[in-house]
């Protein structure tokens, strides 16, 4: 066997391992490269109870109920299906009924969706206050920074233009942010 051949043997050789290996890693993280599952892809799937996965959609008005010692219960909905959550703990300081959320936790035998994480979904105009009083003392603060986010509370809606929402946690959102 001359060089070349045994050179293009071993590149060949490379590449066959490296989308194999490439192969198996896709194929273990299937499910999970998906960010959330919404009520309606639950239902469909049949997810079994303890199984870990994220849940995402509308907290559903009206179904938020807190407890006792910290417990919250609320409904999340995806316009088609319902999900009931649990959760124990502090919730996100942008959590409220109408917006939307992101919970992790799994299934329990009742179908209730026992939540250990909740992360609360806020739109593109979200700036934190340091950032807004940067941009000020810079003079690159718009007026209309504000008056977007209002609106688009007020509405219900984003344009269609907009970008998709952030999350935030009640530990990773800071003091005084500006909505």
């Amino acid at each position: 066997m001359t060089r070349k051949q045994r050179r293009m043997t071993i590149i060949g050789g490379s590449l066959a391992v490296l989308a194999l290996a490439a192969a198996l890693v896709l194929n273990a993280l299937r499910d999970s490269i998906v960010f959330f599952s919404t009520p309606t892809m639950v239902a469909e799937k049949h997810v079994e109870p303890g199984k870990r996965f994220r849940l995402g959609g509308l907290v559903q008005p009206g179904s938020l109920q807190r407890g006792d010692n910290l417990a919250v219960t609320f409904e999340v909905a995806d316009g088609n299906a319902k999900l009931p959550v649990a959760f124990k703990g502090i919730l996100p300081d942008l959590f409220r009924e109408g917006q939307g959320v992101v919970a992790e936790g799994a299934l329990d035998a009742n179908g209730v969706f026992k939540a250990d994480t909740v992360l609360a979904k806020h739109d593109e105009t979200y700036m934190p206050k340091d950032v807004a009083d940067a941009l000020k003392k810079q003079g690159h603060w718009k007026d209309d920074y504000g008056a977007q986010s209002s609106a688009t509370q007020a509405s219900g809606t984003q344009a269609s233009g907009a970008a998709k929402p952030a999350a935030t946690t009640a530990q990773g959102n800071p003091q005084g942010a500006v909505r």
